[in-house]
C-alpha cells in the first residue's frame, strides 16, 4: 500500500472534479456499479478475459477503496 501524499496539483484537480463535475456520492455509486458489472461479466462470460482475473481483482479492490473514501458506504455508522 502506498503512503505517498497527493501533489497539490492532484489535490486541486480532485477538488475541482468533485466540486464542479460530479457529486462524490454519485461518483462512488457509479464506481460500484461499473465495478460490479465488469467483474461479474468477466468472470461469468468472457473466457478470454479470465487471464486478467488477478488484475480485475486488484482493480475491484482499489476502486471500492476509492469509493469508500469518496462516500463511506460500508462503514458502520
Amino acid at each position: 500500500m502506498s503512503t505517498n501524499n497527493l501533489s497539490k496539483e492532484a489535490e486541486i484537480r480532485l477538488m475541482n472534479f468533485f466540486n464542479n463535475t460530479i457529486d462524490p456520492q454519485e461518483m462512488a455509486k457509479s464506481i460500484r456499479q461499473v465495478n460490479y458489472v465488469l467483474a461479474l461479466g468477466t468472470l461469468r462470460q468472457h473466457e478470454t478475459l479470465q487471464n486478467e482475473i488477478t488484475n480485475l481483482e486488484n482493480s475491484f479492490y482499489w476502486l471500492n477503496e476509492l469509493a469508500e473514501v469518496v462516500n463511506p458506504y460500508l462503514a458502520v455508522e
